[in-house]
């Protein structure tokens, strides 16, 4: 998979799971587009205009990762936190900092693409 902000696309190792497999199968038949805002200082979280399968754990985040949250939002971290999502893949960056400027870390809300 691949995200878009801005026009800069970084591609996204995916997890094994249903809910992958379901965002996979709807990025089939088109791109998704959503709003995405900072939350907590540490991610960038935006509804995703569609529920999917959720397989939540207790997981701690790390920088890069993509994850669903309560089936329906998909939530991008620069940062960490601990709490019950569903993996849905990390983010390919080189540095902390390129991946903060990428998110737009703290600069409202973006545009962001996801497509295959």
């Amino acid at each position: 998979m691949k995200i878009t902000i801005d026009g800069i696309t970084l591609p996204v190792t995916l997890a094994d799971n249903d809910a992958v497999k379901a965002l996979v199968s709807a990025l089939e038949e088109s791109s998704i587009t959503y709003t995405a805002s900072d939350y907590g200082g540490f991610e960038k979280v935006g509804p995703l205009g569609l529920s999917l399968p959720a397989s939540d754990t207790r997981i701690t985040t790390s920088a890069g990762d993509v994850i669903l949250y309560s089936g329906n939002q998909i939530v991008l971290f620069h940062g960490s936190n601990s709490w019950s999502y569903t993996r849905i893949g990390k983010i390919e960056f080189s540095t902390l900092d390129e991946l903060k400027s990428f998110l737009k870390a703290g600069e409202g809300d973006i545009k962001v693409t996801l497509s295959l």
